[in-house]
């Protein structure tokens, strides 16, 4: 315990004095031996060396501690020196315009060429462009990252802990929370940690995305805390999810689980010396059972955490779906995300919307998006990414987000994002190259 207005005392490394010599009394009398030496001087002289050899050993046995204790401590406070960097701007005016380009299975069949065609055919650079960056890949994505820089756009990295064949509604698989928690994939994130420190502009991570729903392994409804002899759940889709609301204190447990698993991840790669990455908070728009436990604020690991809020917005994907308009999909989830944190910038980090089979305007979805995002309704919307795939279902029909669906959707896309406020080159900040 330390008093008030007490200096600290210094801390002082001490030696031993040399031991005192004692000269024993039969020898305080001068006397001669035959040789003519001085008894009392001989002895002297030999007490004298045995005090030297006793102070030598001392002093060695302190100068090794030091060295030990030295090298001890330079092991455990050494920390990886972060590379320098550009510093990407949050867009005074305007949003950045960026698109993922059905890069295939894995979502990470990043080429020159798709990106490439992808601006020749809406008449726009992309500023952003995303691809997947899945935990079965075992590898940081360097060559794909250092694609994107070359064509002039910032990487946006979904980061996903998922095991391939990356099928969903399966719930937890080996790169479950509860391994990463574990310390189970320390050294992947560690490695991939180094691949991202080396890259020398900032980029964007969405780390574990839409993890309000129930089709990925890592959504908090998985997580939630379980009752004796319950059996296990099968989801055959979510329009099957019922759960009795007298179990909703159980599911916090989801959501708190996955925040702990965030701040984990991103400690240990901040630990690395990745001080590059821009994080990105990526729920759903609306999240699916839409219950307090299971809303964006329930999942948001804090501020120091995150650099940009987002969301995935999508309107109708599959033929037996309702068709949504595009202001209702994100208007209340801004302002869901604007209650998060007052001042960080929001990104729509994935948007898209499949053609409407019996009902519903593609073209007019898009319009209506492409200039809405970019209106003084939204002042703190600075990206958007469109989502631009086309896969098939299981029932044999096909889901087609691709902006070319047909002439009038491309048309309605290109003459929307033409608008100057939506910006197709990163803006970094000027003759900047930091350490942060």
């Amino acid at each position: 315990m330390v008093e008030c207005g007490l200096p600290k005392p210094e801390t002082r490394v001490r030696f031993p004095s040399p031991a005192p010599i004692f000269v024993p009394t039969y020898f305080s009398k001068k006397e001669i031996n035959q040789d003519g030496s001085d008894q009392r001087d001989i002895y002297l002289s030999r007490m004298k060396i045995k005090n030297f050899y006793r102070l030598s050993s001392h002093l060695l046995f302190l100068v090794t501690v030091l060295l030990m204790a030295t090298s001890l401590a330079g092991q455990s406070t050494s920390v990886p020196t972060p590379s320098p960097f550009r510093v990407l701007q949050v867009p005074a005016e305007g949003a950045y315009t960026g698109a993922y380009i059905d890069f295939g299975d894995g979502e990470d069949q990043v080429t020159l060429e798709a990106i490439k065609s992808f601006q020749e055919l809406v008449g726009k650079h992309q500023a952003i462009i995303a691809f997947g960056s899945f935990w079965a890949r075992q590898q940081f994505p360097t060559e794909k990252v250092n694609l994107i820089r070359a064509y002039g756009a910032v990487p946006l990295l979904y980061w996903s802990p998922w095991e391939a064949p990356f099928d969903q509604n399966l719930g937890p698989d080996k790169f479950s929370l509860d391994a990463i928690l574990q310390g189970k994939w320390d050294k992947y994130i560690d490695t991939w940690a180094d691949g991202a420190k080396a890259v020398p502009e900032q980029f964007f991570v969405s780390f574990a995305c839409e993890m309000n729903g129930t089709w990925f392994p890592w959504s908090g409804y998985f997580y939630r805390q379980k009752l004796k002899h319950e059996k296990p759940l099968k989801i055959e889709g979510i329009e099957h999810l019922v759960y009795d609301k007298k179990m909703e204190k159980l599911f916090w447990a989801g959501s708190e689980k996955y925040k702990k698993a965030y701040r984990y991840v991103v400690d240990r790669v901040r630990a690395r010396g990745a001080s590059n990455i821009l994080w990105v908070f990526q729920p759903n728009n609306y999240s699916y059972p839409n219950n307090s436990w299971n809303l964006a604020a329930a999942y948001y690991p804090g501020p120091e955490y995150v650099d940009w809020l987002a969301m995935s917005l999508f309107g109708k994907q599959y033929a037996n779906e309702d068709w949504d308009t595009f202001l209702p999909l994100l208007e209340w989830p801004y302002q869901e995300l604007c209650r998060l944190d007052p001042k960080k910038p929001i990104m729509i980090a994935e948007w898209g919307v499949a053609e409407p089979y019996h009902h519903g305007d593609k073209a007019a979805w898009f319009a209506d998006g492409t200039r809405e995002m970019i209106s003084n309704k939204y002042p703190r919307l600075k990206a958007a990414v469109l989502w631009h795939e086309r896969w098939a279902n299981p029932d044999g029909t096909f889901s087609n987000l691709r902006v070319n669906s047909s002439r009038a959707v491309l048309k309605a896309y290109k003459e929307g994002i033409a608008s100057p406020l939506w910006l197709d080159q990163p803006q970094w900040e000027p003759n900047t190259l930091e350490h942060h």
